[in-house]
């Protein structure tokens, strides 16, 4: 669903631009026609820019945390590589590619460790290729799944996380690393939360790495009125039954990925879940270059026990 709405909006939004720039020009308005073209291309970065300022002002009242405040370089540094990387993923990947990219689902796979990938809000598995590129280079075997109904429950993805957990598993014979980007890792503890009786989803996993997961919530959704958005509000009730239904042991599953330039979840530390066995500050990325940064993958590819010179780049946990 969200490849249909993507494609229809990227395509009209091309369409409105082009056309609008194409009858201003041949009204003799060359100007105005390269105002709105300008606009149609640069109109994302404005927002961006803007979702960066909140970020930043929000990092700076948060009295408890203990993040380092982001340089102005560093601010800018990230709102341009999200520039970049924004219509690859939302405008490409997504609405056109989201099936380019078929999960690694290997014969031979028995004895190896798989990975679910699990994206964010407005998102669907396309968001996942490249990292399914390399996964695929390294043997690894993987699912990438799209979570659906878009706007509803993080908890009506459950059985969706479950079909990907078991066909890995049993293709396998090994628990799988479960990996989510921004709202994904909520839905992996959701999972973890309905299947926890006698404890027996902690065991079906090898781990969970999540990145920009608003674990505590994020000062954003208090602007939405959809239901997965108004879960992911800071102290929001269901954050909290689902923060009170963990032990200290399935905290321990999880390493949490953040950054202190993230432009969507913020504070900062709100991308950190206590009692995780490992935190990394991904300094200076925002929220969807996240993904695209190198720290990122060496830290999937340490919690499968393949070596950073396999990466690439060198996990630094702190």
């Amino acid at each position: 669903m969200v490849a249909r709405w993507q494609r229809f909006l990227t395509l009209l939004g091309f369409a409105l631009v082009l056309g609008g720039a194409g009858c201003l020009l041949a009204q003799g308005h060359a100007g105005w026609a390269v105002a709105l073209l300008a606009l149609g291309l640069c109109g994302h970065a404005a927002w961006l820019g803007f979702t960066c300022a909140l970020a930043a002002w929000q990092n700076r009242r948060d009295a408890a945390s203990t993040v380092p405040t982001a340089s102005a370089a560093q601010w800018l540094a990230a709102w341009w590589a999200e520039v970049c990387t924004a219509p690859q993923v939302f405008c490409w990947r997504q609405p056109f590619r989201s099936q380019a990219e078929p999960d690694v689902l290997p014969g031979d796979a028995q004895g190896r460790i798989g990975v679910v990938l699990v994206h964010g809000f407005l998102c669907n598995r396309g968001f996942w290729n490249p990292w399914i590129r390399r996964l695929r280079a390294l043997g690894v075997p993987c699912i990438a799944v799209s979570l659906e109904p878009v706007f509803g429950s993080i908890d009506d993805y459950v059985p969706t996380l479950e079909t990907a957990v078991r066909q890995l598993s049993q293709l396998t014979g090994r628990p799988p690393l479960l990996v989510g980007h921004s709202m994904g890792g909520l839905a992996i503890r959701a999972w973890l939360r309905a299947n926890q009786a006698g404890g027996g989803s902690d065991a079906r996993v090898h781990g969970v790495v999540t990145m920009g997961s608003p674990h505590h919530g994020t000062w954003l959704a208090g602007f939405s009125r959809r239901t997965n958005g108004e879960q992911m509000r800071q102290h929001s009730a269901w954050l909290s039954a689902l923060a009170a239904s963990e032990s200290a042991s399935r905290q321990a599953l999880f390493v949490c990925l953040f950054s202190h330039c993230d432009n969507i979840v913020f504070p900062a530390r709100s991308a950190v879940l206590p009692g995780a066995s490992a935190v990394l500050h991904v300094a200076g990325a925002a929220h969807v270059d996240l993904m695209q940064r190198p720290e990122s993958f060496a830290a999937v590819c340490h919690a499968l026990g393949l070596a950073p010179a396999d990466t690439g780049a060198v996990l630094a946990v702190g």
